[in-house]
C-alpha cells in the first residue's frame, strides 16, 4: 500500500512538474530581432503555419508548447490576419494575444468593373507599400502574358483578366504578388461561373472577354448589358463596323492622345488602330479594359434583337440609351442628344 501511495504521489508530482513547465514555457521572455520589422500574416494562414514561421524568426522559441496551448484552448480561430510589429523581449502567450488583437489593417485595392490596365496601374502606383515610382513599372508586370496562356493563347497581355475585385495588400505584397491574385481572381470567376456556359458557344475565351469589355464600357444599367450584347453580334453578322466609341478610346490611350476629359474628339476618330472600331469592322484585337461577371455572361447570353444602334436618352441621367433597328431612327436618337447638349452648354 505504501508503494502504490508512493507511485501516485510521484505521477502527481510529475504531472504538477509537467504543468507547471508548461506555463513556464508560454510566460517566458524571449528577446528576439524583430522588433523593428513587421511580420505578414496572410489571410488563409493555419496556426501551425504561423506558429512556425515566427519560431524561424526567434518570435518563439517553443513552438509546439504554444500551438497545443492554441489546440486546447481552441483559439485557432481568433488569429487575424495582419502586418504585425512584436515587442521584444515577448512571452508566446503575448505573442497569441496580439495576433488575436489583430496587427495592422492590410491596405485595400478596389478594381472596379470597366478599369483598364492604365487605371489599374495608377491606382496601384497610388499604394506607397507598392513602392512603384512610375506607371510603366506596373503596366510592364501586365505585359506577362504567361499568367493567361493556359486560358486564353491569343492573349497579348493581361487586359481583361485583371478581375474587378477588392483586394488586400499587405506589406509583404509585391505589385507582381498583386497582379497574380487579379489573374488568379478571374480564373476562378471563369472556372466555377462560366467555362460551362461558354462550352458550344462557338467563340473562344478571347472574343468572350473582349466582348464583355466593350459591354462593360458601353452599358450604364445592367438590363442593359444583354441588349448592347445583342447590337454587336448583330453588326458582326451585317458586316458593319462595330463603331463603339469605348473602344476609340481605348485606341486614343494606346497612342497617349485621351485628354481624359469624357469626349471623344475627332482626333480620336481619326486615329489608325485596329482598337478603332469606327475604321475597322469585327472585334478590337483584345478586351478594352476587365470586364465584371455579368458582363460576361452577358456576351455568352445576348438578347434576341434586331437592333443595330443605340444612343443616349436625353430624357434620363443614369446612362440609358434608346435602341433602333434603322440607321434613319438612329439619326434621329443623334439629333435630339445634340439638341439637348447645346440646351446644356456642351458643343
Amino acid at each position: 500500500m505504501i508503494r502504490f501511495l508512493a507511485t501516485i504521489a510521484i505521477i502527481c508530482l510529475a504531472g504538477f512538474g509537467l504543468v507547471n513547465w508548461f506555463e513556464l514555457s508560454l510566460q517566458a521572455k524571449i528577446n528576439h530581432g524583430y522588433a523593428e520589422r513587421y511580420i505578414a500574416i496572410a489571410p488563409g494562414s493555419t496556426p501551425n503555419q504561423i506558429v512556425e514561421d515566427l519560431a524561424s524568426k526567434g518570435i518563439v522559441n517553443q513552438p509546439q508548447v504554444l500551438l497545443a496551448y492554441i489546440k486546447l484552448t481552441d483559439q485557432g480561430p481568433l488569429i487575424k490576419a495582419g502586418d504585425y510589429k512584436f515587442p521584444t523581449p515577448i512571452s508566446s502567450v503575448e505573442v497569441l494575444e496580439q495576433l488575436k488583437s489583430g496587427g495592422l489593417s492590410a491596405n485595400k485595392l478596389t478594381v472596379i468593373e470597366g478599369w483598364n490596365r492604365f487605371d489599374i496601374a495608377q491606382a496601384m502606383m497610388a499604394m506607397r507599400s507598392l513602392h512603384i515610382s512610375d506607371v510603366r513599372q506596373a503596366l510592364k508586370l501586365m505585359d506577362n502574358k504567361k499568367l493567361i496562356a493556359d486560358l486564353d493563347p491569343a492573349a497579348t497581355n493581361l487586359e481583361g483578366y485583371l478581375f474587378p475585385e477588392t483586394y488586400l495588400v499587405y506589406l509583404k505584397d509585391k505589385p507582381k504578388d498583386l497582379i497574380d491574385q487579379m489573374v488568379k481572381q478571374f480564373k476562378n470567376v471563369w472556372q466555377e461561373k462560366l467555362a460551362s456556359k461558354a462550352e458550344g458557344s462557338g467563340l473562344s475565351i478571347h472574343d468572350i472577354v473582349t466582348i464583355g469589355s466593350i459591354i462593360e464600357t458601353e452599358a450604364k444599367l445592367k438590363e442593359e448589358r444583354k441588349v448592347i450584347a445583342s447590337v454587336i453580334f448583330n453588326r458582326i453578322r451585317k458586316d458593319m463596323p462595330l463603331g463603339m466609341d469605348s473602344t476609340v478610346v481605348y485606341a486614343s490611350q494606346l497612342a497617349s492622345k485621351w485628354r481624359n476629359d469624357g469626349r471623344v474628339y475627332q482626333s480620336d476618330l481619326d486615329i489608325d488602330s485596329p482598337y478603332n472600331t469606327r475604321k475597322y469592322k469585327g472585334l478590337p484585337p483584345g478586351p478594352v479594359c476587365s470586364p465584371g461577371y455579368a458582363s460576361l455572361a452577358a456576351a455568352l447570353t445576348p438578347a434576341e434583337t434586331n437592333y443595330l444602334y443605340y444612343v443616349r436618352d436625353p430624357n434620363r441621367n443614369d446612362g440609358k440609351h434608346n435602341f433602333y433597328t434603322d440607321e434613319a431612327g438612329f439619326e434621329k436618337g443623334v439629333k435630339a442628344l445634340r439638341q439637348w447638349e447645346l440646351k446644356q452648354g456642351r458643343k
